[in-house]
């Protein structure tokens, strides 16, 4: 490799980038340039060997890199997302699974539903037999210049998409979870250096951090054995950028690194929570910022 190849600030396309607009939640093959998931180049190393891991929002962005980099690693995986716009994302992300050898099952509704978060653990369990990882990845956000043009109805879809989700999987997974399982919770870079125009979208990301930390001392507390911890991602190249972020071209220049993550760059700090080597690690978040402090 040369040397240039391995310095992150050129690694990846740095802004701007061309103006490309697209409806909520956006399809990754429309985009320019395309994320980059790891298809190419993520190499597995046996970290996580038979586990069945569940992942909400596995279609696109940074859960698709999760589902494929983890299905490399040895997991059979289990995908949740909302709707047939994102069939797409969701079937390509089966096809990269299946071709490291393993199972994905796609399901597809709306996790902001208690009923479907629990339709969800049980097809999961019914079709490969337990949980050993549960990331809560999906997330909903919009921009907004003023607080008056955020409707009651949208803060609630972002909590309810953001936040409740997680309560209710969480509840609904935790029967089928053995010691030693992991649940991973995605926050944000917004949970420290909050966004104003996301104000939504970086309370909830607050909240989540918050919920990660009461719940890993829970589960540790009642002997369940279940690590519980949170990854941070600071401004990563995925669909909902385009469709949602208006001034998306220039987005991620406000990172030390000059650029955006690509979903690829996150996936293996969540390979690493989930494995057994991460066996005294609970409670905590990691950040994967591009440099953006979070202390």
């Amino acid at each position: 490799m040369k040397e240039e190849e391995n310095n992150p600030i050129d690694k990846y396309a740095k802004p701007p980038f061309e103006k490309q607009d697209q409806a909520v939640p956006g399809i990754s093959s429309a985009m320019s340039p395309v994320p980059d998931h790891g298809e190419e180049s993520y190499e597995g190393r046996g970290m996580l060997k038979e586990k069945v891991v569940l992942i909400t929002g596995g279609d696109s962005g940074i859960g698709k890199a999760v589902a494929i980099a983890m299905a490399r690693e040895g997991a059979d995986i289990v995908v949740a997302y909302k709707e047939e716009v994102e069939d797409e994302d969701a079937l390509d992300t089966k096809d990269w699974v299946e071709k490291a050898g393993r199972t994905c099952v796609l399901i597809r509704g709306d996790i902001r539903s208690e009923s479907h978060c629990e339709t969800v653990v049980r097809t999961c369990v019914a079709t490969l037999g337990r949980i050993d990882v549960l990331i809560n990845n999906a997330a909903y956000q919009m921009t907004y210049n003023n607080v008056e043009e955020i409707s009651a109805s949208e803060w609630n879809k972002t909590f309810e998409t953001n936040m409740s989700a997680m309560f209710y999987l969480v509840k609904a997974a935790k029967k089928y979870m053995r010691p030693g399982s992991s649940i991973i919770n995605t926050t944000s870079v917004n949970a420290y250096d909050p966004n104003p125009t996301l104000l939504p979208y970086a309370a909830s990301k607050g909240a989540i951090q918050n919920f990660t930390a009461s719940l890993a001392q829970l589960f540790l507390e009642d002997g369940s054995g279940i690590r519980v911890n949170a990854v941070a991602p600071g401004p990563v190249w995925t669909p909902l950028i385009p469709s949602t972020i208006p001034d998306h071209e220039k987005f991620g220049a406000n990172t030390p690194i000059g650029r955006p993550g690509q979903p690829v760059e996150i996936a293996p700090v969540y390979v690493f929570l989930a494995s057994d080597a991460a066996s005294y690690v609970s409670g905590a978040t990691i950040p994967a910022t591009g440099g953006r402090v979070t202390i």
